[in-house]
């Protein structure tokens, strides 16, 4: 069973019920449900997942103390705690009196702050910018079962994806990096006979077309070990994720290297084509290059517009 049908199986058949009895005047400011940092909130997770930080178990979400006081907080904390310790096999986690727990009563700026350095989600440029990618998916992944004051769905919404502008600047940036690594100094690496830094433009590469393919479906891409996970089950260029992983586990012999050549120019060009259904360049040309600085042109504002093309990435 995945995590996330635990957690609100868990939910229903005990705290919900626990809720409803003894916390009825609080409830219509709580929110509940499973987000965060795991794999289960993905919906990744596998019998492997299990050997660290996987429970039973799911978050009760309260506004600040001027909306639930410190009081309730830690009743609702010992009540979180009386629940099974363990539900169809699983362990609940055990609390920290620190702090730092994935599950049970956490406050709803407390969660945001550790997630994107702003308790109401309300982001600087510079932040939208350069807050990693991974911690805006886990402050808007998993499933919130009911959210009754609506503080925490509100701000989910906020997040939910790059204002358009900072989209652009990380696709350009992104389309710029793909160009150099594969279109430029891949075939170079070779001709010299620098095989591992041949491979290390092929990573990069790599690297930068997932991001673009995840900009390109407006998806928040995951922490690195899970992005071709996600990738495979993205609308669109999920293909793709095939042809990759052929580049990053075949090694640089002068056998292979013209194959991957046409191979990272056949992920190119899909990109390219992505980029011109969805109106996003006017280059009309194979070369990422010149699409990712006709991608930054396409930007709106002049303050993000004329940062430099990779201060996004």
């Amino acid at each position: 069973m995945k995590g996330i049908e635990l957690a609100e199986r868990f939910f229903e058949e005990y705290g919900k019920p626990m809720l409803e009895n003894e916390f009825p005047d609080v409830l219509p400011k709580l929110a509940c449900g499973i987000t965060g940092s795991g794999s289960e909130c993905f919906g990744f997770d596998d019998e492997i997942s299990t050997d660290h930080d996987f429970e039973a178990g799911f978050c009760i979400f309260l506004p600040d103390e001027d909306t639930v006081d410190r009081r309730t907080a830690f009743l609702l904390e010992r009540a979180y705690a009386k629940l099974p310790g363990e539900f169809m096999g699983v362990k609940k986690g055990i609390l920290s009196p620190v702090g730092g727990a994935r599950r049970g009563v956490i406050r709803i700026s407390e969660f945001f702050t550790e997630k994107t350095g702003s308790a109401d989600g309300v982001l600087t440029l510079h932040e939208w910018l350069t807050l990693p990618e991974q911690s805006l998916a886990e402050a808007t992944n998993g499933k919130i079962f009911f959210d009754n004051y609506g503080e925490l769905t509100r701000i989910r919404e906020n997040l939910s994806y790059f204002p358009g502008d900072i989209r652009l600047k990380k696709l350009a940036g992104n389309l710029l990096l793909m160009a150099q690594s594969g279109q430029y100094n891949y075939k170079r690496l070779i001709a010299r006979g620098e095989f591992a830094g041949a491979q290390l433009a092929v990573f990069e590469f790599v690297k930068h077309a997932i991001s673009a393919i995840f900009l390109l479906n407006c998806v928040y891409q995951p922490y690195y070990k899970w992005s071709f996970k996600a990738l495979r089950a993205l609308p669109k260029l999920s293909i793709e994720a095939e042809i990759m992983e052929y580049l990053i586990t075949t090694d640089n012999s002068r056998e292979l290297a013209e194959e991957k050549y046409y191979a990272i120019e056949g992920v190119a060009a899909d990109i390219i084509d992505e980029l011109v259904k969805q109106s996003l360049t006017k280059a009309g040309c194979g070369d990422l290059e010149k699409h990712a600085y006709s991608v930054n042109d396409g930007i709106d504002d002049p303050n993000i517009r004329n940062l430099h093309v990779l201060s996004a990435v």
